[in-house]
């Protein structure tokens, strides 16, 4: 009988010092830039010196006070596409600059409820630019049937898309 008590206490022990390891090794949250969790970790995610919004309705805030147009980056971290993206997204300095002093930035791996971000469909990756006054803008696309999607090679027209966006917007208001 006492064997079982011995035994007993150990095995609680044994939990307890395992359940503090866990909570000790415990991941901190990840960024908004969707990357590594760890100091030692190289995924920068979309880029982290770029000031990424938390949700859309964040974005469309930010975006009224700044009047800075709104780009959306549907995505899934499991997706080979939407991480091919990523990497050439985060290697291009042009974009990067572009998206962090032009844009206010999003990047989202659930849909925001919005159905006007899925003008032609709920595919990822796709890239949605919304002006101030909150008109998605439907005539920025990239090259292909799915008219939001852009491809890692395609880092030349998303900056150029970009650029439209911030032109287009001064034009109109």
């Amino acid at each position: 009988m006492m064997l079982r008590w011995v035994l007993f206490a150990l095995l609680v022990g044994i939990c307890a010092s395992v359940g503090e390891e866990k909570n000790k090794t415990a991941k901190p949250p990840a960024s908004l830039s969707r990357g590594g969790r760890f100091s030692f970790c190289q995924d920068p995610g979309w880029g982290d010196t770029i000031h990424w919004v938390k949700t859309y309705e964040d974005g469309l805030s930010k975006m009224e006070k700044s009047q800075k147009p709104l780009m959306v980056i549907h995505h899934q971290e499991d997706c080979p596409h939407s991480q091919a993206l990523k990497k050439a997204f985060v290697a291009d300095k042009t974009v990067q600059k572009m998206a962090r002093e032009g844009f206010i930035m999003l990047n989202v791996v659930e849909e925001t409820g919005d159905t006007n971000l899925a003008l032609d469909g709920y595919y990822v990756p796709r890239t949605v630019f919304v002006d101030p006054s909150k008109a998605v803008r439907n005539d920025i696309t990239g090259r292909y049937d799915h008219l939001f999607a852009y491809g890692p090679e395609d880092m030349g027209i998303l900056a150029d898309n970009m650029r439209k966006a911030k032109v287009l917007l001064k034009a109109e208001l």
